[in-house]
């Protein structure tokens, strides 16, 4: 099995850039779930942007690694592979509104993903000011990596975030929303597979990221 180079440093790039992301995204469950009572995650140091306290060895290194040299290898079978965080730890029964702050809490994620590709999309300027193309590019993978783990998130499927958004607004019950988390993960990874989904994710991803540049005066 040959591996491309090329493939191969870009992924790696992209994978660092990845594990940024997810302690932003992880720290903002983190925070809003201490906030809102529960402070099971913060006691366990989890309200931190310290990509070492959010790893899971198989979701977070073991899976994205083997998918990124799939990639490298020219194997269709990388697109079946997925990757995650260290589950933020949530007890709603220590929320003053368990609904609500369970659906806040999921919102969060994707909140601070937003917040991490405004950051890295400002950075730009620094990068024009110093007349860096690698950062440029860099700040700008990481803000596209951002917004597209924020709508990849967003899917309304459990365990995703979006789930516990769609929880909320069609008041499903725990029972409901326990039944359909039996199938979870087989239900995204057939969703990855459709075209339409990932061609959404990808228009929102460059209409956002579009969106941003422009009001921090990049376009």
């Amino acid at each position: 099995m040959e591996l491309d180079p090329r493939i191969l440093v870009d992924g790696i790039i992209s994978y660092l850039c990845f594990l940024i992301v997810l302690a932003f995204h992880e720290s903002g469950h983190a925070y809003t779930a201490h906030k809102c009572g529960d402070d099971t995650a913060y006691s366990m140091g989890r309200v931190s942007l310290n990509p070492l306290v959010h790893i899971e060895f198989f979701g977070t290194v073991l899976l994205p690694l083997l998918g990124l040299f799939l990639d490298a290898a020219g194997s269709g079978a990388a697109r079946f592979v997925i990757g995650w965080g260290k589950p933020v730890p949530v007890n709603p029964a220590n929320f003053k509104n368990r609904r609500l702050d369970s659906m806040l809490v999921g919102v969060a994620g994707p909140f601070m993903n937003i917040v991490a590709a405004i950051v890295a999309i400002a950075l730009i300027h620094a990068g024009n000011w110093l007349h860096s193309n690698a950062m440029i590019e860099l700040c700008y993978r990481f803000a596209v990596i951002s917004m597209f783990l924020c709508f990849f998130n967003l899917l309304p499927v459990p365990p995703l975030d979006g789930s516990h958004i769609a929880s909320y607004l069609l008041g499903w019950s725990e029972e409901t929303y326990n039944n359909i988390a039996r199938f979870g993960f087989i239900i995204i990874i057939i969703l990855i597979q459709i075209p339409i989904v990932g061609q959404a994710m990808v228009f929102l991803t460059k209409s956002t990221l579009g969106l941003i540049q422009s009001l921090v005066g990049l376009s």
